[in-house]
């Protein structure tokens, strides 16, 4: 994965009325952690930043944050983000995190899973497709950090599914997922499955029926 070049702001004031203030000029305010340095408060162009999020969704993005002081340029950093903070009912982006981080060291991060083909047992049997996983956690260096990773699931046929175990991972990658993590599964009919659990609807024991029959004689007996 190539870095994403992106222009930010140095931020020297804070407080809630700057922060206030930085969102109505249609910007996101944003720190910097990591790699045992200080916090650095930051200002992103908020059309600038969600283009990119647009051209990479669902994807991680691995950014090489340009700090500026206007026309000047303070520093560098490579970098992807650790959190977005969005309002609760607009869900408006209002702040970023950052995670500073170093090209020569692995990193986890998590990537979208993508689902390719027509199962089986969707098309013949109509079966339905279930994705209990969607993302994955990787380790990698964030150069080799995956846009994707695609599984197919055209072979699935009814009761099938593909486990962590069976994604073939590109070279260098790996993943702390836990192996028997079901990726992608595909489940009966609605109609299949109730169905079945009628036909399983427990009968009448033996013994209780004989129990009934023998007290009906006995009723009979006595009128």
């Amino acid at each position: 994965m190539e870095e994403t070049q992106l222009n930010v702001q140095i931020r020297t004031e804070v407080g809630t009325r700057k922060i206030k203030a930085i969102r109505r000029e249609d910007a996101i305010p944003a720190i910097v952690y990591g790699q045992k340095k200080g916090p650095t408060p930051i200002r992103v162009d908020r059309r600038s930043y969600e283009k990119i999020k647009r051209q990479h969704k669902g994807q991680s993005v691995l950014f090489h944050l340009n700090v500026m002081d206007g026309e000047k340029k303070l520093r560098d950093y490579s970098a992807i983000v650790k959190e977005e903070q969005h309002e609760p009912v607009s869900f408006d982006l209002i702040h970023i995190d950052f995670n500073r981080i170093s090209l020569k060291q692995e990193i986890e991060v998590q990537v979208l899973i993508e689902l390719k083909g027509e199962a089986v047992g969707v098309k013949r049997d109509g079966g339905s497709l279930d994705q209990p996983l969607r993302e994955l956690d990787v380790v990698c260096l964030p150069t080799s950090i995956p846009e994707r990773i695609d599984v197919d699931v055209s072979a699935l046929e009814i009761g099938d599914a593909i486990h962590v175990s069976d994604i073939v991972l590109p070279s260098g990658v790996k993943t702390k997922h836990d192996v028997e993590g079901i990726v992608a599964t595909v489940v009966p009919p609605m109609k299949e499955e109730v169905e079945a659990s009628e036909e399983e609807a427990p009968t009448e024991p033996e013994v209780t029926k004989e129990k009934k029959e023998k007290t009906e004689e006995k009723a009979e007996e006595s009128s």
